[in-house]
């Protein structure tokens, strides 16, 4: 005992505190302190006992490599104890004891993870036993909404003679054997059903896929008893067979499919086949057996009896739902329905009719959870939709919520009043909606509604009645925001309106002067002509748009043939446009977009069309050609009249020209085909580098196939992973040794081939999936960075990318806070690389993200800085720490006087805004001393290492030798 710690007392003080059961072992690992929790688990007179003692099974090996390891560097690990109780599955975090409290030593911290683990596993085996029994239920269960069949068990389906796919989502009325039948049955269950009562019928017949007709017995009720409208659970029963015998009564008694039960003073008197089989009883086993012997509980008992005899001994039916108990003691859900023999003596006896409910009940839960996850894809719809009852609205979608510009649930409880810029707006509406419902009809309008700033929007109401029957009750209503379409209908009315009224102006005139007449004639011609050019040009830069462009297409076309000559379609779009839109304005995009238009114009002949698409999209039509060299001519120009600056609101803009190029009767033999492939054309040029011309090829085709192949790929490759994480170092130029490790994405297809991320990055910003991707390249590299820690290795900072979309999701900071919590990194050591266009195109939303990004601790860093357009005013209160140089401006650096500069000047500004600066892509020693000489804090590229797995980073560690140099 002399080499226990000296301290064990003030050892055991201090795990006491702990909530989880802890002990405190010496050099040897023996126990010399434990808590309460400990000794409950594993029992008393641990002290002195060695801890590897307690471990059991295979993890005995790796429990005592664990153990030594403890005494000098912190690990965790999973482990069987033997414990007093048996064996116990735990996880264990061990941490060096410090020299001031005793070492050499350790302290252990074991969880319980036993209990978690079987208790998933019930809850699968419990989900799977529900599924079977819903697909093997003996009756037909049937969920509608609507009068349209949502979905159906295997029996139903096999019952009318469809498959299940074939019956979802068709109108009930085809299982009945006309529309009038349909409606008569509506008729008396509707009521029933919209006050949440259940309906049952005993026969109705019913039309097969086959045309066959059949009998069933019908049990239905609402989803929720406090929203009929939610839908209905139908539950049928095939009583074709069954209704034959009811001709004689022995028959019924005997062929039955539900249990039929005759009482007499509270004894069974007499039961038929159905209810033997339900209850495990024999042929006349339960003859005299009291009728508390089929109810689980006093209880239960003593709760039918009251509720039955009060509506029995007035001779009324009696039904309802309840626990029942079989011979061997099981408990069933049962449906009771009950008449006395003869209504004039209700102590004649009982008939009972009993039903097993079991699989219904779970049935219900299931369609009911269905429902559930269709109110959510109700949530994702693209209309504004609210249900709205006695003026306040209950529910709206995401959709609905934005419109409004209100937060998520904000709008529910809210008065519809406040949805109208004034009281007599909005009863205007109320007087024209309650007109439409009680006529029967849909309520449509378009009207002019209020947002929560305090913004009107033009929009289209469409609202119904839940129960067309109960037109002031709960209704539902679908907002779509008409206002763009209503200011251009309402400017082309107002140019229509200007003109009948100036030709009515002039009709007045014409009995004084034939000459104001012809004066008229003439404005009219005239105003029809302004009116077709704003039919067939585009308004902002006055060039032909798409209807225009199509239809001297198709004349050139024509004059092509009969000439047998070519022509060319140029689709022509103008390339990071968006960023100059987004950065600067649209006013300033439009007028660039203006100019633009005119140098397109000088730049081709007279005979040739120039059109704007919309957006950044021009087509040059180009007719009457006698080879494709006339067409490179023609592109080339192009590119030459937009190689200039433009001079736009004091500001040099620089744009260029992407250009897909595609040959009549060559490339295509109509408008949609050459359109088609000129754009594909077009896109193959941006994919080449931008700022160029390109023929359409029928590869083309193929490269679009193959993008749609890798976007379907991509949406498997995170579950099935298929991505790996590759780290490129960071090195301090003035001493070259290493600083950071940036984190950088490959995709590992199947079949081994290593996909950069220059082919799917641009996919996964597309489709949304860049969120999950980013949020697993970040939970990973924290993982990794945490075990290298644990391996011994130095902790090294890691840079990690922040895409566009990634940057701006909502769940960012909750996302990056789980990642710190679940991998316990410290904060410090991780860096977000965010681009500058990212940066500068949501303005105060962007400071508000990096600011609580900032007080994480975590730090930031501008990447590809030089290649989009900052504002100074934002830049200096960004709590960003670096600038990275864009490649592109150091692969000519030791050739490229511009090039030196430009950088030069980035260090420069970098160094007035006290920043470190990042180069990237520096390959050869000579860019290095370049970089050096500028005042470069820090440089990454090949000429150091490219990048690396993670199984080669220990590799690198050594020659680069980690600083880890203080950022200003």
């Amino acid at each position: 005992m002399d080499r226990l710690n000296p301290q064990p007392a003030a050892l055991a003080a201090a795990l006491a505190l702990l909530g989880a059961p802890a002990c405190a072992c010496d050099g040897d690992g023996l126990i010399i302190a434990t808590n309460p929790a400990l000794e409950q688990l594993l029992g008393a007179g641990l002290i002195g006992r060695p801890l590897l003692a307690f471990f059991r099974g295979a993890s005995r090996a790796s429990g005592a490599a664990m153990l030594r390891q403890a005494v000098s560097v912190a690990g965790e690990g999973r482990a069987t104890l033997g414990a007093g109780v048996g064996e116990v599955a735990v996880h264990l975090f061990a941490k060096p004891l410090a020299v001031a409290a005793g070492g050499p030593g350790f302290t252990m911290v074991l969880t319980d993870i036993g209990h978690f683990e079987r208790s998933q596993a019930a809850l699968r085996q419990s989900l799977l036993e529900q599924k079977a029994i819903l697909d093997n239920a003996s009756v037909g269960i049937l969920f509608s909404k609507g009068g349209i069949m949502m979905s159906c068990n295997p029996r139903f389906a096999e019952m009318f003679g469809y498959s299940q796919g074939a019956i979802r989502g068709q109108p009930a009325a085809m299982l009945f054997l006309s529309a009038e039948d349909y409606r008569a049955l509506g008729a008396v269950a509707g009521p029933l059903l919209g006050k949440g009562l259940p309906y049952e019928c005993p026969e109705h017949q019913f039309v097969r896929g086959d045309g066959a007709l059949f009998w069933c017995r019908i049990r239905a009720k609402v989803l929720d008893t406090d929203r009929s409208q939610d839908g209905t659970i139908w539950i049928l029963e095939d009583v074709t067979e069954s209704r034959q015998t009811l001709i004689e009564v022995q028959a019924i008694m005997t062929n039955a499919s539900i249990s039929i039960l005759f009482t007499k003073n509270r004894v069974v008197t007499r039961y038929n086949r159905g209810f033997a089989q339900m209850f495990g009883y024999g042929a006349e086993e339960a003859l005299g057996l009291p009728g508390r012997a089929l109810y689980p509980s006093d209880a239960v008992y003593a709760m039918v009896g009251e509720a039955a005899w009060p509506l029995l001994s007035a001779a009324l039916p009696f039904q309802t739902d309840v626990t029942m108990q079989r011979k061997d003691g099981s408990v069933l859900w049962a449906q009771l329905i009950a008449y006395v023999v003869n209504p004039d003596d209700p102590a004649a006896g009982t008939i009972w009719i009993i039903e097993d409910r079991t699989d219904h009940k779970r049935a219900e839960e299931a369609l009911r959870n269905t429902l559930l996850e269709n109110q959510a894809i109700l949530d994702s719809a693209v209309l504004g939709i609210s249900v709205v009852e006695h003026g306040y609205n209950l529910r709206s979608n995401a959709k609905m919520e934005e419109l409004f510009g209100y937060g998520p649930g904000a709008m529910d409880g809210l008065s519809v009043r406040a949805l109208y810029p004034d009281l007599a707006a909005w009863q205007r509406a109320r007087i024209e909606t309650g007109r439409d419902f009680a006529a029967g009809r849909v309520s449509t309008c378009e009207i002019e509604l209020v947002r929560k700033d305090g913004t009107l929007f033009w929009a289209r109401l469409s609202g119904r009645p839940f129960d067309l029957a109960r037109p002031r009750d709960r209704s539902v209503w679908l907002i779509d925001d008409v206002t763009a379409r209503r200011e251009a209908a309402d400017s082309v009315r107002r140019a229509r309106d200007g003109l009948e009224l100036r030709v009515q102006e002039r009709t007045a005139e014409l009995a004084g002067a034939n000459a104001l007449l012809q004066a008229e004639i003439v404005e009219r011609r005239q105003a029809e002509a302004r009116i077709h050019h704003m039919a067939y040009h585009d308004s902002l830069t006055g060039l032909p748009n798409r209807a225009l462009l199509s239809d001297r297409l198709e004349r050139a076309m024509l004059g092509a043939a009969r000439g047998e000559r070519q022509l060319a379609v140029m689709f022509l779009d103008l390339d990071r446009f968006k960023t100059i839109n987004d950065s600067l304005g649209h006013q300033t995009g439009d007028h660039l977009l203006k100019e633009v238009a005119s140098r397109l114009c000088g730049a081709v002949r007279a005979s040739d069309t120039v059109a704007r698409l919309g957006g950044d999209e021009f087509v040059v039509l180009v007719p009457g050609l006698r080879g494709s060299i006339e067409t490179v001519s023609v592109a080339e120009k192009i590119i030459e009249a937009l190689d200039t600056p433009f001079s736009v609101e004091g500001r040099l803009l620089h744009i260029t020209p992407s250009i897909g190029i595609c040959l009549y009767p060559d490339d295509g033999a109509d408008v949609d085909t050459l359109m088609r492939h000129a754009d594909a054309a077009m896109y193959h040029a941006k994919a080449s580098g931008r700022n160029n011309y390109q023929f359409f090829t029928q590869t083309m085709n193929q490269a679009a196939a193959q993008h749609f192949e890798l976007e379907s790929s991509l949406r498997f490759a995170l579950a099935q992973e298929q991505f790996a994480l590759f780290y490129q170092p960071i090195v301090d130029t003035g001493t070259r040794r290493l600083q950071s490790l940036e984190v950088l994405l490959r995709w590992r297809r199947p079949d081994s081939t290593l996909v950069l991320p220059d082919r799917f990055i641009p996919i996964l910003e597309e489709n949304g999936l860049i969120v999950p991707v980013g949020e697993w390249v970040m939970r990973r590299a924290c993982e990794q960075s945490m075990a290298w820690q644990g391996a011994g290795l130095a902790a090294v900072p890691l840079a990690l990318n922040l895409s566009p979309r990634q940057f701006m999701h909502r769940g960012l900071i909750e996302s990056i806070r789980r990642t710190l919590d679940a991998t316990g990194i410290d904060p410090a050591l991780i860096e977000f690389e965010i681009t500058e266009t990212a940066l500068m195109q949501h303005g105060e939303q962007t400071l508000e993200i990096l600011g609580q990004i900032n007080a994480m601790g975590i730090r930031l860093s501008i990447d590809d800085f030089g290649t989009g357009y900052s504002s100074l005013a934002y830049l200096k209160r960004f709590p960003v720490r670096k600038l990275k140089i864009d490649r592109a401006f150091i692969k000519e650096l030791e050739t490229s006087a511009e090039d030196r500069a430009i950088v030069g000047a980035i260090i420069a500004l970098s160094n007035s805004l006290q920043l470190a600066v990042v180069a990237e892509g520096v390959e050869t020693e000579g860019q290095f001393a370049l970089l050096a000489q500028v005042g470069c804090t820090y440089a990454q590229g090949y000429l150091f290492s490219p990048p690396a797995p993670a199984a080669s980073v220990p590799a690198l560690l050594g020659p680069l030798a980690f600083v880890n140099r203080a950022l200003p």
